[in-house]
């Protein structure tokens, strides 16, 4: 399963973590490759970013349904193709490691489904950890910016 993971360090507090993370729309636009996203309601949201599969680009539609809101410390969601046959399920976690800092977690599992899916999960295995890390990085420089 192509999954990557992404532990950062931040001088904020859980609460300003929070604020951001709980609001789908400060995050979803700082996917690599984020072309739109619709919002649904206030746990899902239709996603389409520009994916990079092995030597071409594809655009991605993705639907997003949060499954758990666990105020301040975690946000899990699942992952649904629209236009292809993905599958796949993410996190944000926080950890406080004093009232000023914590520590957050992003968590990103995507599969490919369907007749080409063992080679588009060859591709994915190297892609979604660098994914994952430059949406933590993203998220956390964002935040950072707005504390």
């Amino acid at each position: 399963m192509p999954q990557g993971i992404h532990v950062i360090d931040l001088d904020l507090g859980m609460n300003t973590i929070w604020e951001f993370v709980s609001v789908l729309e400060n995050w979803i636009p700082l996917v690599p490759g984020y072309i739109s996203h619709e919002i649904i309601n206030d746990r899902k949201v239709n996603w389409t970013f520009l994916g990079d599969i092995g030597i071409m680009k594809k655009k991605i539609s993705l639907q997003v349904d949060i499954t758990e809101w666990n105020e301040p410390t975690e946000v899990r969601f699942t992952l649904t193709g629209i236009n292809d046959n993905f599958a796949g399920e993410g996190y944000f976690q926080a950890k406080a490691l004093d009232e000023r800092r914590t520590k957050m977690t992003g968590f990103l599992d995507i599969t490919a489904k369907g007749l080409k899916a063992p080679m588009v999960n060859s591709i994915l295995k190297t892609h979604v950890p660098q994914l994952t890390t430059d949406l933590a990085e993203a998220i956390a420089k964002r935040m950072k910016e707005a504390a």
